[in-house]
């Protein structure tokens, strides 16, 4: 069984992964997204009105939620920890991918339900 971020990989709409300097915004809360992430090397910090709240390591995805939202929003921002190599899909290619490899939608669905349980822990 492939990982989200090597389905991820495999299915994205560019021909390489996109690389992040540590520091670099990915992309800020309350700004539309289009496009969800996989880690490939490195790791990303995940804020909520300036509070990191995790940390998002190689193998996992994030920003998925703007992409099943309707209004496309980011509930946080995404800032590279360490130097980054990330592959990404729009919403058109993840259907895609949940259509052809619908484990795909299962394995993104168990990280983001190990995140928000991880969230609720510390509340």
């Amino acid at each position: 069984m492939l990982s989200p971020v090597k389905t991820l990989e495999i299915y994205q709409q560019s021909p390489s992964p996109t690389n992040y300097k540590a520091g670099e915004i990915i992309f800020s809360q309350g700004e539309e997204g289009y496009v969800m992430y996989g880690v490939i090397s490195g790791e990303v910090e995940m804020l909520v009105n300036n509070k990191v709240i995790e940390t998002i390591k190689t193998g996992d995805v994030f920003g998925e939620g703007a992409l099943v939202n309707e209004q496309h929003k980011r509930a946080s921002t995404a800032v590279a920890k360490t130097d980054c190599l990330l592959a990404f899909l729009d919403q058109e290619h993840f259907l895609f991918v949940v259509q052809e490899t619908p484990i795909f939608a299962l394995e993104v669905l168990r990280s983001y339900s190990h995140r928000f349980r991880r969230l609720k822990e510390l509340i």
